[in-house]
């Protein structure tokens, strides 16, 4: 397993991390998922310790604080040998200020994520979405105190649009402040957006990419196929599900799909390995989480790393999934010779 300097600091992180997402699976979004409990999620912490995993993910609001609590017990007596990443800002209760990048509540996020997770501080903490509500210099403060406090090691910032991050970054840098020194973002091959802005911010000013839900929201495990009915346990059959992720045109996701298959079949690898893969070798990339439901699943993941994919199956894959951007984007890829596109990595 490679390790990665994660954004401008100084702190390396597996190129692969292990999410979260279908621990304990509470409520019903989350419930489609997966439901691991802890004797399944203390299994899984077993094979990627055992492959060089030692990056975990998480979220307050997974199966509310669920997911957090499961990944506490599964990592019991052996906190010093992993990392925790986990996330906060979304609603957790019904009072006004149960939510959002407040002093208020992140603090109480913190507080309550550190008790679930059974640790005393966290790796990387990320504000999970933007607030527009609270300023911005109240949420930097108030993470920047919880890093003298111990409590985070280093700070980073999910979901966020190009300015929300470039806002962020100017105010720590002006106040002297913890800066975000990663990004979580959608990223895939059925999901290239992130790259007309948010990666060539990432380049310029040294902010890691965590790459969430690296096979397109369930679309790119290797079971949907032209013509053929979704897998019955796929998460996609949910329209609750379905109707929050990104939207994939049908047709897009076949073509993609179809390159995808041409590339395994040359290199004897899965479809999300092959998947995976390419994100392994896109800028700006630190780590890809990677979710899965049980061991073959996660052994099939792993599998991404160890090898690389050719330059000519790189781009076989890039023309398949590459679409029409939008303004301004377009306009600046005809000025390439002032605003050359970030290359992928060898």
């Amino acid at each position: 397993m490679e390790y990665r300097l994660l954004g401008h600091s100084g702190f390396k992180v597996p190129e692969l991390t292990m999410g979260t997402g279908t621990f304990a699976g509470r409520g019903n979004f989350y419930k489609e998922w997966g439901n691991t409990d802890a004797q399944g999620a203390t299994r899984l912490v077993d094979i990627c310790l055992e492959a060089g995993l030692t990056m975990f993910d998480s979220a307050d609001c997974y199966s509310k604080g669920g997911a957090e609590e499961v990944l506490g017990q599964a990592i019991k007596g052996r906190r010093d040998r992993v990392l925790i990443s986990t996330k906060g800002s979304m609603r957790m209760g019904e009072g006004p200020n149960e939510m959002g990048s407040s002093r208020w509540h992140l603090t109480r996020a913190v507080e309550a994520s550190l008790k679930r997770l059974g640790t005393d501080y966290i790796d990387l903490y990320q504000l999970h979405a933007f607030d527009a509500l609270t300023p911005l210099e109240e949420t930097l403060r108030t993470l920047d105190d919880l890093v003298k406090a111990g409590k985070i090691r280093y700070v980073g910032a999910s979901n966020f649009s190009g300015w929300h991050l470039m806002k962020s970054l100017s105010i720590s840098e002006r106040e002297g402040l913890a800066r975000h020194v990663a990004h979580q973002a959608y990223y895939s091959l059925v999901g290239r957006d992130f790259e007309w802005e948010l990666m060539p911010l990432a380049l310029d000013q040294g902010v890691g990419t965590v790459v969430w839900s690296p096979l397109g929201w369930g679309r790119l495990t290797g079971q949907l196929r032209r013509g053929q009915p979704k897998p019955t346990t796929s998460r996609l059959n949910s329209p609750l599900v379905l109707d929050l992720g990104p939207l994939v045109p049908e047709e897009y996701l076949y073509r993609v799909v179809d390159a995808i298959d041409a590339v395994c079949r040359e290199t004897g690898k899965t479809v999300p390995q092959v998947a995976l893969n390419w994100l392994l070798r896109r800028p700006t990339v630190a780590t890809v989480i990677i979710g899965a439901r049980n061991e073959q699943q996660l052994r099939d993941n792993v599998g991404a790393v160890g090898w690389s994919l050719t330059t000519d199956q790189i781009a076989k894959l890039d023309v398949a999934s590459t679409l029409p951007r939008t303004y301004p984007y377009w306009h600046q890829l005809g000025f390439q010779e002032r605003n050359p596109l970030p290359t992928p990595s060898a």
